[in-house]
């Protein structure tokens, strides 16, 4: 079988044929940092996520819980070092009419959630309970407005509400409803997916509406300085990100943010999210893969507008999406495989390796709802692979990327190949060398040789998330199915790291001095 040979060079992947996998890790040329802030999660009133997965209402005695939030995901989250949760949606932000969620809950009106299956919901859950949430878990919250079908005047109050510390109307009702100081919130999206559910626009519509809900969304202290997040592209809609970088002065604007998920067909089913075939697989690691390609050519249209990298590109929604394992009220809940590890193993490592533009990304979602990192049943809770993953990798968070050069086999199947394993790595505060590798192959290990150029390395420890079968998961019934694992294959001499990785697994290596 031919090897491929992946040299991340000024951000483009070089591909040539070789006869052997290794790995150059530039240690002495690490200087780009990796924001903390792409390891962050997304939180949307979408089936179980919000009522019944992290809010089971203040009164309930079956389910242990603070202000009505189970305890053991707020354990859970806090141990997962969750930097930033984007909230409340997704297309629910654009009907999301936030007065509706404070002050007395036995008083708050009702709504339908038209975007998530005609649901009523009673505004139980609103912005004290999300940012007090934020609060306990050390995550900074990230505030979705609504530019859909609200008016500039509610997203402005909005800010003031959480943000103004004392003599405005808005932070009169804040402190009315039981809030004394403000929140001091920063990260806001101004709208979501503008060109769909937010509103069906058009690039050059939406690039003037922004700019007259950012004009009114004021910094009100040192402590909450704005930062704005333009609804961005899908998937290969350059022409939308080449618009807006056009259209919105740079100094109103951020971020840009960018989705993209791992699904089969939008159009024809989706596929299971557990039993699935190779060629379903295949198809999945297909669609993750192709995260890197739509990473470079947003971020060269950003470049050719702002080449000092000032806006930053935000991928706020990633992840697998398969068909729905659940009916009504439990609306895209689906089971989380070693599938699921290998999407975020390998779209962490792309993310990390354009830290340089890449400053933020948020899995979609956090609980019960696609590829989430925590499942419930009633009293029971259990942690996905997907969890382990993003566990394993918060080594990176803030630490420095080191650049890399990598020759890696392909996985082929029917005639076509993907690039099997793929690497990041980061130095941390301490200096110690962090490596993550996955390797997405259905069939083959494959040994890897890293070469760490620059600095003496004396001592290797390593973890590993691996199964006996891609299918593998948690349930309730088996809730530790899938754990990590210490790992103690890589062995380190002169400089050289050996070790073989199996398939469809992830390690995350630590070499020390």
């Amino acid at each position: 079988m031919k090897k491929i040979i992946l040299s991340f060079i000024a951000g483009c992947f070089v591909l040539t044929a070789t006869a052997q996998t290794k790995i150059t890790f530039n240690t002495d040329l690490a200087k780009t940092k990796i924001s903390k802030h792409i390891y962050g999660h997304f939180a949307e009133h979408l089936g179980r996520c919000i009522y019944g997965g992290m809010y089971v209402g203040e009164g309930n005695t079956k389910i242990p819980n603070t202000a009505g939030v189970r305890n053991d995901v707020i354990a859970a989250l806090k141990d997962l070092k969750v930097p930033n949760l984007r909230w409340p949606g997704g297309c629910f932000a654009d009907a999301y009419q936030w007065k509706d969620g404070i002050g007395p809950k036995e008083k708050r009106p009702k709504m339908v959630n038209v975007w998530w299956g005609g649901v009523t919901e009673d505004n139980s859950f609103g912005t004290h309970d999300f940012l007090d949430l934020c609060e306990k878990i050390g995550a900074e919250p990230y505030l979705a407005g609504n530019v859909g079908s609200g008016s500039v005047k509610d997203l402005a109050d909005w800010v003031s509400y959480v943000n103004q510390p004392t003599g405005s109307p808005m932070s009169d009702l804040r402190i009315q409803n039981g809030r004394k100081t403000p929140w001091n919130v920063k990260i806001w999206g101004v709208g979501n997916e503008a060109w769909g559910c937010g509103g069906n626009m058009t690039a050059d519509y939406y690039a003037n509406i922004y700019r007259q809900y950012a004009t009114f969304m004021k910094d009100i202290t040192p402590e909450s300085e704005l930062y704005k997040v333009a609804s961005g592209a899908s998937s290969n809609d350059f022409a939308w990100t080449e618009t807006l970088m056009k259209n919105i002065p740079h100094n109103m604007m951020s971020a840009l943010a960018l989705h993209h998920y791992s699904v089969l067909s939008w159009k024809e089913t989706k596929g299971p999210s557990v039993g699935f075939t190779e060629t379903q697989y295949f198809k999945t690691m297909d669609e993750a893969w192709k995260m890197e390609e739509f990473i470079t050519k947003h971020s060269t249209i950003m470049d050719k507008y702002d080449p000092q990298k000032k806006i930053d590109l935000i991928v706020d929604e990633w992840g697998g999406w398969y068909e729905t394992d659940a009916e009504g009220k439990g609306a895209l809940y689906q089971q989380n495989t070693m599938r699921d590890a290998m999407i975020a193993g390998l779209t962490l490592n792309i993310f990390n390796n354009h830290a340089d533009r890449v400053r933020g990304a948020n899995l979609a979602q956090i609980v019960n709802v696609l590829q989430a990192v925590i499942l419930t049943n009633e009293e029971k809770m259990l942690l996905t692979p997907t969890f382990h993953v993003m566990k394993m990798y918060n080594v990176h968070q803030d630490a420095t990327l080191v650049p890399m050069s990598i020759e890696s086999p392909t996985y082929e199947f029917n005639g076509k190949k993907l690039i099997a394993v793929n690497s990041s790595a980061s130095k941390d505060a301490s200096g110690a060398l962090n490596i993550s590798l996955t390797n997405i192959d259905y069939r083959k290990s494959h040994e890897v040789i890293i070469n760490l150029r620059g600095e003496d390395f004396s001592k290797v420890s390593g973890q590993i998330l691996a199964s006996a079968s891609i299918s593998d998961h948690n349930t309730f019934e088996q809730p530790n199915k899938v754990l990590v694992k210490d790992f103690s294959g890589a062995k380190l001499e002169k400089g050289v790291l050996k070790l073989t990785i199996p398939a469809y697994s992830v390690i995350v290596l630590k070499a020390t001095k």
